[in-house]
């Protein structure tokens, strides 16, 4: 028997798997990575060595203003160390700088400030001016122009007044930009509803290229770079965590350049070799990414990568927030099948996508050609059975299922942290 610990919520659930069944277990070298620095000091040597740029305190001097981008509460980017290395780098060149925080929540609804002291700390929310970016509040963004796809470019109006804008983020696998962080920031980080409907149209998602760990020819990705561009994107501070949510490297500088060293670093740890099964069992990493059932289709495009044909897959996610998104929910819950959803979404014309389309399009995917049985105990099962899917309490009722349906030989293929792996 071997005995693997899947994160869940804040802590984990320890599965024990047959030896005879079990196939493989994917894992991100991340998780394994050894570094002799702490945290701040990984912070640090990058911010002293910026890749393609100035260092940061060069790039204030003179300044009135700046914001800081920053991810919203669904990621877990370790701001409690970041952002206080950045405002005293900043502050011990340029004390008198009007500094503005500015929450990058892309389509998902605003953070509360619970969720800003959990994230910064509560000296950091006590202190700094920060400010979500509400994506649909038109009055609060600006248009720049036309995005290589041809669709509308707003932009959040702060950042775009401000005299210096900055980015801090996190960089790993990402089920259709490739990668996470970077040019992320920007979109759909702080862009309006129009934007990031078009940049996530059905046909971008459909895309061949449009999945894990791919740049290249990606068109979601190619948007997002020139977003970036626009917005005058002028340094990130970007890093890369292991399965702890401990930072393991960081990379800073030019917003594409340091992006590209950073993606760089976790493709060569996170690519594992696909071993494929009748039962493929994956998670979201645990908090904060598996929230709700949005967020955690991601790790269920691990597992899609797996499964032999009509495979059933246990998503292990604790989805105490609900479903993530009303129009994400309903699309799945009224229709009579996955087919159905995929068969009408395909038909929506590029400028005219609605909102969650881009995620329950994804999920329909999956669903369309595999069995999935969400281990939850903290939100409603029948939403979940609502939405196409199974439920099960725990670990074990999910795995009996599974082996119901497959049967007693059935092999089985574990990835603990389904976020962290590109599946090759």
């Amino acid at each position: 028997m071997t005995t693997i610990k899947i994160p869940f919520a804040r802590t984990f659930i320890k599965a024990d798997l047959p030896d005879e069944k079990l196939v493989g277990i994917l894992e991100s070298k991340a998780h394994h990575f050894k570094v002799e620095l702490s945290q701040e000091e990984i912070v640090n040597r990058a911010m002293e060595n910026p890749i393609g740029s100035n260092k940061l305190e060069e790039l204030v001097k003179g300044k009135k203003n700046m914001v800081i981008i920053t991810s919203d509460h669904t990621r877990p980017v370790p701001s409690k160390i970041t952002i206080p290395i950045i405002l005293k780098k900043i502050r011990e060149i340029n004390p008198q700088i009007d500094i503005k925080i500015l929450l990058a929540t892309g389509y998902h609804r605003p953070t509360t400030k619970e969720e800003m002291i959990d994230k910064f700390g509560e000296t950091i929310v006590e202190k700094e001016v920060i400010i979500n970016h509400i994506s649909q509040d038109i009055d609060s963004l600006v248009k720049i122009g036309i995005l290589p796809s041809g669709g509308e470019l707003w932009l959040n109006k702060l950042a775009m007044e401000t005299e210096l804008l900055i980015a801090e983020g996190f960089i790993e696998p990402h089920f259709f930009a490739g990668f996470s962080g970077g040019r992320k920031s920007v979109l759909p980080g702080i862009a309006g509803a129009k934007t990031v409907l078009a940049n996530h149209c059905s046909e971008f998602i459909a895309s061949s290229f449009a999945r894990t760990g791919v740049l290249e020819n990606n068109p979601i990705h190619r948007d997002m770079v020139y977003a970036a561009e626009k917005a005058n994107l002028a340094f990130i501070l970007n890093v890369v965590i292991d399965s702890d949510k401990k930072i393991i490297n960081a990379f800073c500088g030019d917003s594409l350049l340091a992006h590209q060293e950073g993606c760089k670093f976790v493709n060569e740890l996170s690519r594992v070799k696909q071993i494929k099964a009748d039962i493929v069992i994956s998670s979201n990493g645990g908090y904060p990414l598996d929230q709700n059932i949005y967020q955690a289709v991601k790790g269920m495009t691990a597992a899609e990568a797996c499964c032999k044909e009509n495979a059933v897959i246990i998503m292990v996610a604790a989805c105490n927030d609900g479903h993530g998104g009303e129009a994400f929910y309903r699309s799945m819950a009224e229709a009579s099948s996955p087919a159905e959803v995929l068969e009408k979404v395909i038909q929506i014309p590029r400028d005219q996508t609605k909102p969650d389309q881009w995620e329950y399009q994804i999920l329909a995917r999956i669903l369309n050609q595999y069995k999935v049985i969400l281990v939850t105990d903290q939100c409603d099962p029948q939403m979940i059975k609502n939405m196409h899917m199974d439920h099960a309490y725990t670990f074990e009722e999910a795995m009996e299922k599974a082996l119901k349906i497959k049967g007693k030989d059935a092999k089985i293929t574990a990835i603990p942290d389904g976020v962290s792996v590109i599946v090759q």
